[in-house]
């Protein structure tokens, strides 16, 4: 294990986002602890950010400059921590860049330094769940592992203290996040590509490309050694765009062996499922334990989650779904068209995707639509209460819980309410994403 004072002490270190997630405070943390002189900046105020610097108030070695960036803390710096969500453009990045400074990203700082063997995840859909099935195989085992990525209130650098003894780092990666591999050059030992769909394209300017060059760093850098496993819905834009791939190409049958069973509704969970079954036997597990950890895996929160049936409804939570691709998937995972028996609840903020396909979708598994009120809803309103001529009710209400409410009080017993958003989370209501998944429950636990 590395030796993180003498790499860090007295290193002048600019962290651009600090955020409200709690990953960027852990790194910061990180680097204080081992005696780097800091500067955090970031375009929120310490108002917002409040619960942030409240973990870091120990620390003296932290000079904050909020609610602006400067291009002066870009220079003379040892090097820039670029957190996820930075702009592709900044001005401030490239003005380290200018300047000679390294731009680094935690998750590949923690790849650099720990020294393990690395699987890692990427796609549109289903990344979450793959990456925390392969830990889960992985510790059915008996393997040793540490997960970590894009996973919910974790700080990568914070795991570094943890590497000892280890046989594998797991990492969930989004496409920020591997900016940072494209810029060391690095790619994890074996790598997936779940799905590849429109999302963030808000972030991209709408360029599918540029989406995808950021999500091609996962392989690009790998050795012939290595492995990628690619999902057949993401394998053709990972021929036309993937250039020259060095490492072995696996892409698994959408389909469990004869006799498995996952323990997760929808023909995209059994596609999920082979993709983690790949990597575990070229990891070494045997079949048997992976069969056996398919069986006995629970749904993530917010990932297609049966939360409770009230009244004889049951109500999904599938907050993450934040593409009009992943509300489709949900749908067919738990409407019938024999029966439209689902309630879909969804809407939020745009993130200039087509919704146009989900609309369509909609008629063939719902009785009912709760559109949630915000800026992208507003955009496809019309569109979705035109759906009342092909006989789903659709209503429309303001705030989370009259959304929920109103579900729940249109709905029948034997019927289904999915909450599916289909949109992102960010406008006047909402903190984050996890923030609106966690309302979410709290306001499905007070159902009575």
């Amino acid at each position: 294990m590395s030796n993180f004072k003498q790499i860090f002490k007295d290193k002048k270190i600019t962290v651009i986002g600090l955020g409200l997630l709690g990953r960027a405070s852990g790194d910061t943390a990180f680097f204080a602890e081992y005696g780097a002189d800091l500067i955090v900046t970031d375009l929120k105020t310490s108002e917002q950010l409040k619960d942030s610097l409240k973990k870091l108030e120990k620390y003296k070695n932290i000079k904050y400059v909020l609610g602006e960036h400067r291009l002066e803390d870009f220079r003379g710096r040892d090097f820039i921590l670029k957190t996820a969500g930075v702009p592709i453009d900044s001005l401030y990045i490239q003005e380290a860049e200018k300047n000679n400074i390294p731009v680094e990203m935690s998750a590949e700082l923690l790849v650099r330094h720990s020294g393990l063997p690395t699987v890692a995840v990427t796609g549109t859909r289903g990344k979450s769940t793959v990456t925390h099935l392969i830990s889960h195989i992985l510790k059915s085992a008996n393997k040793k592992i540490i997960l970590g990525g894009n996973v919910r209130g974790v700080s990568n650098l914070q795991l570094l203290k943890e590497v000892q003894g280890k046989d594998f780092l797991v990492l969930e990666l989004d496409s920020w996040q591997l900016q940072g591999f494209g810029a060391k050059k690095i790619s994890p030992n074996v790598s997936v590509f779940t799905t590849f769909f429109p999302d963030h394209m808000n972030y991209y300017k709408g360029s599918m490309e540029k989406y995808f060059a950021d999500k091609a760093n996962i392989f690009k850098f790998q050795h012939k050694k290595d492995l990628l496993v690619v999902g057949s819905q993401a394998m053709p834009f990972v021929s036309e765009w993937g250039g020259e791939i060095k490492s072995e190409v696996v892409t698994p049958e959408g389909v469990l062996p004869e006799g498995w069973k996952f323990n997760l509704p929808g023909a995209h969970n059994e596609y999920n499922a082979m993709l983690a079954v790949e990597v575990a036997r070229h990891l070494g597990i045997p079949d048997e334990k992976i069969k056996k950890a398919l069986n006995d895996f629970e749904s993530l929160s917010g990932r297609l989650q049966f939360l409770r049936e009230v009244n004889g409804i049951k109500i999904y939570n599938d907050n993450s779904s934040t593409t009009p691709d992943a509300t489709i998937a949900a749908l067919k995972a738990v409407g019938d068209i024999t029966e439209r028996k689902v309630i879909l609840v969804f809407g939020g903020d745009n993130k200039f995707l087509y919704m146009s396909a989900l609309i369509s979708e909609i008629p063939k598994f719902c009785s009912k639509v709760i559109l949630f009120k915000e800026r992208g809803t507003d955009l496809i309103r019309d569109k979705v209460f035109e759906l009342n001529k092909k006989g789903v009710e659709v209503y429309e209400e303001e705030g989370l819980e009259n959304t929920i409410k109103r579900a729940f009080q249109v709905a029948k017993s034997g019927e289904t309410i999915l909450y599916s958003p289909a949109f992102s989370s960010f406008g006047k209501y909402f903190t984050n994403e996890y923030d609106r998944g966690d309302q979410f429950v709290k306001i499905v636990e007070s159902l009575k």
